[in-house]
């Protein structure tokens, strides 16, 4: 999974790594509201309206992958920390001169959270942009879902979501089929990456009701840069910066940050959540596409086969989402709202 806070979650996109997207329906780090809601009836648009918003939805996925896959082509200079740390530069030059947090009059109980918040967008970043260069870009994206998928079934009792839980992991092993041949760290810090995803959605929620609007995620980006600023003077020191390098992480930055974040606040006008949730499960396949078209990532048939698995458990997670919340609502158990299941990078 976007701008770090803005893309991912609870907003319905992945929070800056990300690949993109999760929807969550909830305290949104984009929209300063209690909940993200999808159009109401009667919406401005209609039809016409609805299916605009759903298009819009698709390029800011589609340009999320698109940075990650022109951003791949910087590591061999800068490395991943490289790349990350001008993403995160990036990612607060946008959202600190809109936010304008207060600084001066913000408490221990609202810092505290965002001090957490830069930390996952931290950790999240590199976890993704380590796996995609030792796994490639399919395999990292892919194995990143799971962790807004656990977080959507995790408080539920069903047994179809047991179920979808199992296939998830089914689809895992098909995705990497363990051999001696398997780069095992490469996978773990993918499925590092989907942890922190799955913190970034948790976090997210509590600094969404302490912190209007886009002053939490602006505060834990800058923070983040901050974090980072060791890595661009280490990478500066060591000349390693030329033309083209520059150019590629400066595209990242725009492609897997501001574009998706824009795109995903104009989707979500008129797309529900729900439906957001589902578009956003074609992550992991524009990824696999961007990696073959861009970097020459030929995936194998079983590879193929995991990530068409766990985009559909990922779909059922989605659309079982709102029974889940009518279950909750009734008192009848916990659940996790409609959004917390899927989608960014």
């Amino acid at each position: 999974m976007d701008l770090p806070g803005a893309s991912r979650p609870d907003l319905a996109r992945r929070p800056s790594g990300a690949p993109a997207a999760a929807v969550v329906t909830g305290p949104g780090p984009t929209a300063g509201r209690g909940t993200t809601a999808g159009p109401a009836a009667g919406a401005p648009g209609g039809e016409a309206g609805w299916w605009r918003g759903a298009a819009t939805a698709l390029v800011g996925a589609t340009s999320n992958q698109l940075g990650a896959g022109v951003g791949a082509g910087a590591f061999g200079a800068v490395g991943p920390a490289g790349v990350v740390a001008v993403r995160q530069v990036v990612a607060a030059a946008v959202l600190l001169p809109l936010a304008r947090p207060p600084l001066r009059r913000l408490t221990w109980s609202q810092w505290w959270p965002v001090l957490l918040l830069a930390l996952v967008f931290a950790g999240m970043n590199l976890a993704l942009y380590t796996a995609v260069d030792r796994i490639g870009l399919a395999l990292a994206v892919t194995l990143e879902f799971l962790g807004p998928l656990g977080v959507a079934l995790a408080a539920s009792r069903s047994r179809r979501d047991l179920l979808t839980a199992l296939v998830a992991a089914a689809g895992v092993y098909l995705l990497v089929l363990p051999g001696p041949s398997s780069d095992l760290v490469g996978v773990a810090v993918g499925v590092a990456a989907g942890a922190c995803w799955a913190a970034y959605i948790v976090v997210n929620r509590v600094v969404g009701r302490r912190l209007p609007g886009l002053q939490g995620p602006a505060l834990a980006s800058g923070l983040s840069a901050v974090g980072y600023l060791p890595v661009l003077v280490l990478v500066t020191a060591d000349g390693r910066w030329d033309a083209e390098t520059l150019l590629r992480v400066l595209a990242t930055g725009l492609l897997s940050s501001v574009v998706p974040f824009t795109a995903d606040l104009v989707a979500l006008r008129t797309v529900p959540p729900r439906v957001f949730g589902i578009l956003s499960s074609t992550q992991p396949v524009l990824a696999a596409l961007v990696g073959l078209v861009l970097l020459g990532q030929v995936l194998a048939a079983h590879e193929w086969a995991g990530i068409a698995v766990i985009v559909v458990a990922n779909v059922v997670a989605v659309t079982s989402a709102p029974r889940r919340s009518r279950r909750r609502s009734d008192g009848r158990g916990p659940s996790v709202d409609g959004g917390d299941a899927v989608s960014g990078a």
